[in-house]
């Protein structure tokens, strides 16, 4: 009875209600079937739903494929490769990338090919950062320590005949940090040898010439060489072919502005300019024209004798034809006569352009001379690199002969 009493009052109130108990429970049979119908969503914030929208509007992509598994292999203790797969383009990207100077100047990367190359710049202290060969027996011939703090990728010779610019590749492409000569290990050979003899070079715009340079350089036993702005950049693949390994047998320091070359020259030095003006036509002209001051001469009588001596300033035409920069005019001779001093620079000039003012200024600066290469009257100028070579080679040879004397001064001295 008392169950009963609690459910009257409720009981009462359906009954009041229009249509009665029977509307009421078809009414709630209805909502039940319209939440089956449609059940209740739960919406994602806004960010995900434009999502989810972009998705559905563009088609679906494939997913990349998952990268080809690492194949290490050894090629002695401690000592490991890998195998490039098939379709692996890194070699062919470094090579192009590693060509371009913006890349080394911004990277400070270069590329070294061959044997010997790669040799030297590892003896040297160069830091190795990949090694693509082509044949395992290639790394028995390199510096086993320094090969295990690089990565060594074995490729195949056909793709790296196909990116190198030897005639014959060798199978042997590295990709160092651009070397720092003043943190590089030269030979000792190299050092013992050094003479007081730096080489300037000036506009010297051809990779072949200023490789030979360079090599001519490191042969005379040259103590540096400094390389000022507008000359090739000498980690260029053409100028490292043709300086056989020069770059890291003598200190290279390029890229000068005029202003910095003394700071980079010892205390003392006298700095010489090989020249091709005629020292017979002084008197013939007063200015010097841009591309005449290159490495040889073309005097009309070899035998005479040059005794040029210094003049007033003439003026400087630059290649619009316009009078500007005063010039000094150097005291001549012939390079085989005695101008080598302790310590003596030679600036070589390009062909094109030749010596510029400023190289002109600084010999005058420390009582430098014009040095002249007497050639057949009528042939052009020497190319740069053959006078560099035996200007450099004179230098050493005076050098030696004064040092010679010198020391036989100190074994037997004259008594007075």
């Amino acid at each position: 009875m008392a169950a009963l009493g609690r459910a009257a009052p409720g009981l009462g109130r359906s009954l009041l209600r229009p249509g009665g108990p029977g509307q009421a429970a078809a009414a709630g049979r209805r909502g039940v079937r319209a939440l089956r119908r449609s059940p209740v969503r739960v919406l994602p914030p806004q960010k995900e739903r434009g999502a989810a929208a972009e998705a559905q509007q563009s088609p679906r992509e494939p997913p990349p494929p998952p990268p080809p598994a690492v194949e290490r292999s050894s090629a002695g203790p401690g000592l490991w490769y890998e195998k490039a797969a098939p379709g692996d383009r890194r070699l062919g990207k470094v090579v192009t990338i590693a060509k371009s100077k913006k890349f080394r100047d911004h990277h400070r990367k270069v590329l070294l090919e061959g044997h010997r190359l790669i040799k030297d710049a590892l003896e040297a202290g160069a830091v190795l950062q990949t090694l693509f060969f082509s044949t395992v027996g290639h790394l028995k011939e390199l510096p086993e320590a320094e090969l295990k703090r690089a990565n060594l990728v074995k490729v195949k010779f056909e793709d790296i005949k196909s990116w190198s610019d030897l005639v014959t590749p060798q199978g042997l492409i590295g990709i160092f940090s651009k070397p720092d000569h003043a943190k590089m290990s030269y030979p000792a050979a190299q050092l013992t040898s050094s003479l007081p003899l730096l080489l300037i070079c000036d506009n010297i715009r051809d990779p072949g010439n200023l490789g030979t340079i360079l090599r001519s350089a490191a042969g005379a036993g040259c103590e540096k060489v400094l390389l000022t702005k507008g000359c090739v950049d000498p980690w260029e693949p053409k100028v490292l072919r043709a300086g056989m390994g020069a770059h890291f047998r003598l200190p290279i320091i390029a890229n000068l502005d005029w202003e910095s070359v003394p700071s980079n020259l010892p205390a003392g030095v006298q700095v010489c300019v090989a020249d091709n003006k005629d020292p017979d036509a002084q008197a013939e002209t007063a200015s010097v024209p841009r591309g005449a001051a290159g490495a040889g001469s073309a005097p009309g009588n070899p035998k005479a004798p040059v005794k040029s001596k210094p003049k007033a300033a003439p003026e400087h035409k630059d290649e619009e034809g316009v009078a500007g920069v005063c010039v000094p005019e150097l005291a001549a001779q012939y390079y085989y006569e005695n101008w080598a001093q302790t310590p003596v620079a030679v600036v070589v000039g390009g062909e094109t352009h030749g010596l510029s003012p400023d190289a002109l200024h600084l010999a005058a600066s420390t009582g430098g001379k014009r040095l002249v290469i007497p050639v057949v009257p009528g042939v052009d100028s020497l190319n740069s690199a053959i006078a560099a070579g035996i200007v450099l080679f004179e230098g050493k040879r005076q050098l030696l002969r004064r040092h010679k004397q010198e020391d036989e001064r100190q074994k037997f001295p004259v008594v007075g």
